[in-house]
């Protein structure tokens, strides 16, 4: 089957019940999707499928079949610049172990990319379903925030260039 992932497309041969999660880790080589429950619960697993958040280690490989896949390897712009996000997390000091950090980058993106400027309630409401054992909550709220502003910053700016030019 021919799966496209961080718009680059892979031919895997596997059943087409195998979790999401093991294809990208274990055939495509991508390793920053991270297995921590098994069950769904803990968002270490996060990808996105056409821009929805989902977690791949309850998602069979065929569902993916015909749409974008993005993992935490395809967020950023180009290999020498990181995503408004990614900064953030980094400004933020927000990881502290960092297993589940990759799950909550891809949720964060998820939000801001169908919501550029999220209440607090909804930034809670998104990233429910991904669990910090350390308990960098405030952090993620405050980094999402950052990366907000920074991701309207940038397209106001793009605008402001883009009028400049007519």
């Amino acid at each position: 089957m021919i799966l496209s992932i961080n718009n680059t497309t892979h031919e895997v041969d596997v059943d087409t019940s195998t979790p999401l999660l093991w294809v990208i880790r274990e055939q495509v080589g991508l390793t920053g999707t991270k297995f921590g429950c098994g069950i769904g619960q803990c968002g270490s697993c996060t990808v996105q499928l056409d821009g929805v958040a989902v977690r791949s280690c309850l998602t069979p490989v065929q569902s993916a079949v015909g749409k974008e896949i993005t993992t935490i390897e395809g967020i950023a712009p180009n290999e020498t610049e990181l995503h408004a996000i990614q900064q953030a997390w980094i400004e933020e000091q927000i990881p502290q172990c960092g297993y589940c950090q990759s799950g909550q980058i891809i949720a964060a993106h998820a939000l801001l990319t169908n919501n550029p400027a999220p209440s607090d309630d909804e930034i809670d409401e998104a990233m429910s379903g991904n669990v910090c054992r350390c308990g960098t909550y405030p952090r993620v709220r405050k980094g999402i925030k950052r990366a907000a502003a920074e991701m309207l910053t940038a397209v106001n700016t793009k605008n402001e260039n883009d009028g400049e030019m007519d």
